[in-house]
């Protein structure tokens, strides 16, 4: 048997439509030389596993192979690909042909495994662990540790576990794994003392909370179990966590509902291994892992959501939706779930689906602030700032007293306020806000740029956009707003140099590239200015922002000022 190297190439992300139009031309290209039928599919898989499009790869690659049946390269690459695509069957069945021609793979020995595993088929999984490997070093030990639980050999599992943790680095994760196999054995107190030990920092997030409660009740310790959930969660209330406060409290133990098999808390092995690997680099093998964890634990809503999450990163929008698709309606991520599908629907540009899947989670889940948030955010994507600022006002009303974290709420219905013309509801929020988070930028920039806007409050103004780019000194849109300040104040000189810095740090933004052009203009640089704004249009500008440029171009900027009615500049350096 040989290793085979997996036919993944890195490309940066195209277009979608692009990609099928270049495949599409590849495949008719190549179908058009008869006399090398594989050049066509094979580029065209190329491509396709270069812009992580697994369903395109694995299309061009069922052409390919049986033009070529003897290139291992084409066959492995149709296991990675039916790995990226989360057929992992499928990714066994042309593994295994792999494997007859003597070639190996690390995706094609993952594909085995992993389906040897639903067959519990332990003797093959310690085989295939013991000649090469499946996950490395650590992730073979751990594997081996949940192989041995699934044989009933307790002891054989522990000893297989700590020899894992005694690998460099490697103890928290084996500690952790092993905690979660003391607990599917019913040895739950051992396996709280393993999570408060060296497995104690991959516990600190809200579903390691819920593992260590959920272990505390089946131990008894109903006031133990209540005090960290008192003491973990805060601000708006989750409503799973509600209920399992309130199941406590009535006496009632919830079910355990981790690892309890073999085949479980090998998901958890792979979903726990795929969130170390997170770098761009092993990306692919993450997605593997992740695939696997899903395959092997279909229940298992993290491992659902970090796929979705991955395949968001590489622009795969139709499969992280699938992906979202997989976490049950029963499930608490259910809501999660939901809210990362519309994501998907937006960025696939149907907005009407996106909206629809919003507006009915708003209804029938109606206690979680994020799903009003989310439905708020699309509104307000789409300007629709009055039922964007309802949106938000539903979330805001069901956190209670606002906390540090909560400004982000305050200051998105702010905005949505203050795009629909209603400044005395959305003053209020933008300093709410900045009570909330008194050194915020994006705030300050906002409240500031708006008060120069309307011409109000210019020293408050100045002062609050100068705080801004003491925290953000390198944000375009910022120094952009400190310069544009000086300008409608009349300080033109002043104006230069921030301008023309916030042009370097936005080079093709149209409204600073016209700010620049008009800080010129005052300056008596006419040429330049009409140089700036000529950039400007051709940076695609919105219509109305391009027709006041255009009338700057025929007219000059004073006279442009003179038809709006509008302080001109000798009026403004006289203030």
């Amino acid at each position: 048997m040989f290793r085979m190297r997996s036919l993944v190439f890195s490309a940066p992300p195209l277009p979608r439509a692009a990609v099928a139009a270049v495949l599409s031309a590849i495949l008719v290209a190549g179908a058009a030389r008869a006399q090398d039928g594989v050049s066509g599919p094979y580029l065209a898989a190329r491509l396709a596993m270069g812009q992580s499009d697994f369903p395109a790869a694995s299309e061009a690659l069922a052409r390919a192979i049986p033009a070529d049946p003897a290139n291992l390269q084409l066959i492995d690459a149709a296991v990675s690909a039916a790995l990226g695509e989360g057929d992992i069957a499928r990714a066994s069945e042309i593994a295994r042909s792999l494997r007859a021609a003597g070639a190996f793979s690390q995706p094609a020995a993952l594909a085995i495994f992993a389906d040897d595993l639903m067959r519990a088929d332990y003797p093959a999984l310690r085989t295939a662990l013991g000649s090469g490997g499946v996950a490395g070093p650590l992730g073979d030990g751990l594997l081996l540790g949940w192989i041995r639980v699934g044989e009933g050999d307790m002891a054989a599992a522990i000893s297989a576990l700590e020899e894992a943790g005694r690998l460099q680095g490697a103890e928290v994760i084996a500690s952790y794994t092993l905690a979660l196999a003391r607990a599917a054995a019913g040895d739950f107190e051992a396996a709280h003392a393993l999570l408060l030990g060296p497995a104690a920092p991959i516990v600190q997030d809200r579903r390691g909370v819920l593992l260590r409660v959920e272990i505390l009740a089946q131990l008894d310790q109903t006031e133990a179990a209540i005090a960290l959930i008192d003491s973990s969660f805060d601000g708006p209330p989750d409503p799973q966590i509600v209920a399992l406060r309130a199941m406590l409290a009535a006496g009632e133990v919830p079910s355990y509902s981790f690892p309890q098999d073999a085949r479980t808390g090998i998901a958890e092995v792979f979903h726990t291994l795929s969130l170390a690997l997170n770098d761009e680099q092993s990306r692919p093998l993450a997605l593997a892992y992740g695939r696997i964890a899903v395959h092997l634990d279909p229940r298992h809503a993290h491992a659902a959501l970090h796929v979705a999450g991955m395949l968001e990163d590489l622009g795969q929008w139709d499969l992280a939706g699938e992906a979202y698709d997989g976490v049950a309606p029963e499930n608490p991520l259910y809501v999660a779930a939901r809210i990362g599908k519309a994501g998907a629907l937006v960025e696939l540009g149907d907005d009407a689906a996106a909206r629809a899947a919003l507006t009915e989670l708003a209804q029938t889940h109606a206690a979680y602030a994020e799903v009003h948030v989310a439905l708020a955010d699309l509104l307000r994507r789409a300007e629709e700032y009055v039922g964007a600022a309802e949106a938000y006002g539903r979330a805001i009303a069901i956190i209670g007293p606002p906390l540090p974290r909560h400004w982000t709420l305050y200051y998105s219905r702010a905005i949505a306020y203050e795009r629909a013309k209603m400044w005395d509801l959305a003053e209020p929020d933008f300093r709410l806000a900045l009570q909330l988070s008194p050194d915020q930028p994006m705030v300050l920039n906002y409240l500031g740029y708006s008060f120069l806007e309307m011409g109000t409050n210019l020293d408050e103004a100045m002062a609050l956009i100068r705080r801004a780019v003491d925290q953000r000194p390198d944000s375009g849109h910022i120094v952009d707003s400190l310069a544009w300040g000086y300008f409608l104040l009349g300080e033109y000189e002043a104006a230069l140099v921030p301008m023309e810095r916030a042009s370097l740090l936005m080079p093709v933004d149209p409204i600073v590239t016209d700010h620049l052009g008009d800080v010129y203009w005052a300056v008596g640089r006419k040429r330049e200015a009409e140089f700036q704004w000529r950039r400007a249009l051709s940076f695609d500008p919105e219509p109305e922002l391009a027709e006041r440029i255009r009338r700057k171009l025929e007219i000059g900027l004073d006279a442009t000022l003179a038809e709006e009615g509008a302080p001109s500049l000798a009026d403004r350096a006289r203030r």
